[in-house]
């Protein structure tokens, strides 16, 4: 190496620390744009008339490409390098986000929001890929990671708050313009900051291109179908038609990972029990989380008709309330093993959508008709999300840890986005027959989202028993094992 490159390392190793924040900044915008859409929803529908069961696709767009292709993000960084692709994506994410806000009709911004969800894929794994090839394993990564996780998790949390800011007193539009400016910032100092070094091709590693496709393929066609049963009626050829498509599809994934030779998804890691137990528990309570987000959204602002930042303020006691026994569990888990709370977890969840599904009514107030049960879910939220990443990845083979990590995320997303399918199309197909009965049509809606909260309730309690049935406990150290999951 020649004094010059000496000289360029040594200065980016004084400022790594910058780069992770760049870089979080980065991962920050990934997770908001996941809720931050959530408040401006009836503020959508309305200005570009959206039909109601095709609402989810504002949600559902984004979080099936984002969860479909993460997997693939992290081999493009690793094979074509981190640097490079993740300033690629970088402008890719604050492009779509632009189209996002300049969308005129429905079909416009669902497309953009699919491009930015991919964006989102590939950009999230790169940059975590450059945070963990530039801080050394040890106690120095795990602060690396302990900032990177913090900011994540203020990302969501900020979301629905600034998205009721932002949709109150500008447009729904700047829920998406926002990303703009930070974008291109983020790419300008990525340029300057991030050293080349990082950019090393690794031509060992091919991209399954075909397995991304299929699956995502597989699960929009299953979306779509079950979106349009409301409309067409379980008993439509089209809605059965994109059903078994889907499962065609799904089928072909799996022949292929079969066949590949570097798989995206390599089949034999969900011979390991507790990962295929925490993710198909994960993928359950996924299921219930983003439909509860999205019902409890649209109660709040059109039934009980609270504006877009009181609908904001309404969601904060989650983040508190996760934050809080989050820390509890991780201080247990080491004497208890996991599997206690990721079993009460669920259980916790389903007492609260079960809640919630007979407190909501026309006419309710928030303290005495969401709040007990929006508490109970964030409860159960807090009791599942560490204990259920530890049993999902701890005990994992060291080369398959970071395959484990992108798999635990992609459930969360595919499984939120399947739920919310699932949940949507029982609630305005209950929404749509009261209305044809005569019901009142606030009357009709609340009692679609009740309709669709008892699935829920089923799902979360489904997710209690394949927890109890597959899952072993291990007593685990969270601050030691696989930081970065």
């Amino acid at each position: 190496m020649s004094a010059k490159q000496q000289r360029k390392l040594s200065r980016h190793s004084e400022n790594k620390w910058i780069v992770l924040g760049l870089l979080a900044l980065a991962q920050f915008m990934v997770v908001l744009d996941v809720a931050i859409v959530n408040v401006a929803l009836p503020s959508i529908a309305t200005e570009l008339h959206f039909q109601q069961n095709n609402l989810q696709w504002v949600v559902t767009a984004y979080t099936l490409t984002f969860g479909g292709f993460l997997l693939l993000g992290g081999r493009a960084s690793d094979l074509f390098g981190r640097r490079k692709i993740f300033l690629g994506a970088v402008t890719g994410f604050f492009l779509a986000s632009l189209l996002c806000g300049l969308a005129t009709t429905e079909a416009q911004l669902i497309i953009a929001r699919a491009v930015q969800g991919l964006a989102a894929a590939i950009m999230s794994p790169a940059a975590l890929s450059i945070v963990l090839s530039e801080f050394k394993e040890g106690s120095e990564r795990n602060k690396a990671l302990g900032v990177w996780a913090a900011v994540a998790a203020g990302g969501a949390a900020a979301g629905v708050l600034l998205g009721g800011i932002l949709t109150q007193y500008l447009n729904w539009r700047w829920n998406f313009f926002v990303n703009v400016p930070v974008g291109i910032c983020v790419a300008l100092a990525g340029l300057r900051l991030l050293p080349h070094h990082i950019g090393e091709e690794n031509r060992k590693i091919s991209l399954d291109l075909p397995g991304a496709v299929l699956a995502t393929s597989g699960l929009m066609s299953l979306v779509y179908g079950l979106s349009k049963a409301p409309n067409n009626g379980w008993d439509s050829a089209a809605v059965w038609g994109f059903i078994g498509a889907s499962f065609v599809l799904l089928a072909a994934f799996v022949w292929n990972e079969r066949r590949a030779s570097q798989p995206l998804m390599p089949l034999k890691i969900f011979k390991i029990r507790n990962v295929s137990g925490g993710n198909l528990a994960f993928l359950g309570v996924a299921c219930t989380l983003f439909s509860m987000f999205f019902f409890l959204t649209l109660y709040v602002q059109t039934v009980l008709g609270y504006s877009p930042v009181k609908t904001g303020f309404s969601f904060l006691p989650i983040t508190i309330i996760i934050a809080i026994t989050s820390g509890i569990v991780s201080n247990f888990v080491g004497k208890l093993g996991y599997k206690p709370f990721m079993i009460a977890g669920p259980l916790v969840l389903a007492t609260g959508l079960f809640t919630l599904s007979h407190t909501l009514k026309v006419g309710g107030a928030y303290w005495e008709n969401v709040f007990p049960g929006l508490a109970l879910c964030a409860l159960g939220m807090g009791l599942t999300f560490v204990s259920g990443t530890l049993a999902a990845t701890s005990g994992v083979p060291k080369h398959f840890s970071g395959l484990a990590s992108g798999i635990l995320n992609t459930s969360q997303q595919v499984g939120g986005a399947i739920g919310l399918a699932i949940l949507s199309a029982v609630a305005y197909t209950t929404i749509n027959t009261d209305l044809l009965s005569g019901t009142m049509p606030l009357q009709a809606k609340v009692n679609g989202y009740q309709a669709a909260l008892h699935v829920g309730v089923g799902l979360a309690l489904a997710a209690a028993v394949v927890v109890l049935l597959v899952v072993k406990n291990k007593k685990v150290d969270p601050h030691k094992a696989m930081p970065g999951a």
